[in-house]
């Protein structure tokens, strides 16, 4: 790119393979500078970035890798290297930037200067592969708008990064809306677009991850639940609370005094349930596909409720941070570093999902509702 006003582009990443690949392949020639940064990858990560004529960042393992860390050190290179620094889009290693949306992205920046950030949609790569991969499909299907927050992969002014001081890298998960907030803060408007902005490679391909992914939303709504004390936080957290402990608890505790019909109480947890299922039905989504995800947003509270009691432990009795929550695996890929083939694993078909235009749910500021009212996504960045 040209012009007095340079664009560069951050990826972050750790041992993504191929992914990293279509990833860098995906900017290349598309801005005035780009830089991998790696978080202790032990597959040839670096060494594929170099090949594809990135700057390359390799993180010292001496301090905890997270994506704030890597994410400010991209940034601190491209300015280095770039004075005239106007614009930078970070985006994750496992995702792939579309065509046009670095475009279009920088467009809706110049013509509002108060926006500070910019984001698209995102879409998973191969939903057919797994039914959490559609259940991660359907949460980035968020309506365009003014948001709270943006995800890991956002366009955002060099200027609004730095008004806010970049991520904070303490945070292990919840980095994106601790950003949010502090651009918000700092006099910034985020706004999401109706354009596709991403293809994203969940390759969650069994429960186990989708487990691990949601007990790391749990501990990010916690911390930051903690730290900031707003009202979107704290009910995101007590939501998780209230249906995956406190209501079955009392139900629980009060069957033995009531003959059972304390258990009664559990018919409440219906409720979330049929928020969630009419708000992915709003989206377009067929009956069966909405009840696999109004499930699985009821179940998930399980685990954020782990995620939670996990954020506590390390913060009150250990009184140390808490190691990363990692989900992804690198057996998604064959011997010879390419993905491995979609494999169905059951659940709902491709064909139990219609995609509308510029679809709408009952949401509000451009986060996704879970039906309980509470706005969710995974809290992590790496959603």
């Amino acid at each position: 790119m040209s012009g007095s006003e340079t664009l560069g582009v951050v990826v972050i990443g750790r041992n993504e393979g191929e992914r990293l690949t279509r990833c860098l392949a995906s900017v290349r020639g598309r801005a005035d500078g780009v830089v991998y940064v790696d978080s202790g990858s032990t597959d040839d990560s670096v060494e594929r970035a170099r090949a594809l004529g990135a700057s390359t960042v390799e993180l010292d393992s001496a301090e905890p890798f997270t994506a704030a860390r890597g994410r400010n050190a991209g940034f601190e290179r491209l300015a280095r290297a770039l004075p005239d620094l106007a614009w930078v889009q970070f985006v994750d290693g496992d995702c792939e930037l579309r065509d046009g949306w670095l475009e279009a992205g920088r467009a809706a920046l110049e013509a509002q200067p108060d926006v500070g950030a910019v984001c698209g949609r995102r879409r998973e790569r191969h939903p057919e592969a797994s039914r959490w991969n559609r259940l991660v499909d359907l949460e980035w299907d968020t309506p365009p708008g003014e948001a709270a927050a943006a995800g890991g992969d956002v366009l955002m002014r060099a200027a609004a990064f730095r008004a806010a001081g970049g991520y904070d890298v303490s945070l292990i998960a919840g980095e994106d809306p601790d950003m949010g907030r502090r651009l918000r803060r700092a006099g910034f408007r985020i706004l999401r677009l109706e354009r596709e902005m991403t293809w994203h490679d969940a390759a969650l391909l069994h429960v186990g991850q989708w487990w691990r992914r949601q007990v790391r939303a749990g501990y990010a709504y916690a911390e930051l639940a903690y730290r900031h004390r707003e009202r979107h936080t704290v009910r995101r957290l007590a939501s998780s609370l209230w249906w995956a402990a406190a209501l079955p608890g009392v139900a629980l505790l009060a069957a033995p005094f009531t003959r059972g019909a304390g258990l009664l109480l559990l018919a409440g947890l219906a409720l979330p349930w049929r928020g969630a299922y009419r708000a992915a039905r709003g989206r377009h989504r067929a009956s069966a596909e909405a009840a696999g995800y109004a499930t699985a947003c009821l179940t998930g509270k399980l685990a954020e409720v782990q995620g939670a009691l996990r954020f506590g432990w390390f913060k009150f009795v250990r009184r140390r941070a808490s190691r990363l929550i990692e989900y992804k695996e690198r057996r998604g890929e064959t011997s010879n570093g390419s993905p491995a083939p979609p494999v169905s694993r059951g659940g709902w078909s491709a064909g139990d999902r219609t995609r509308g235009a510029g679809t709408r749910g009952d949401r509000t500021r451009g986060d996704r509702t879970r039906g309980d009212g509470t706005r969710d996504g995974d809290g992590t960045g790496q959603p």
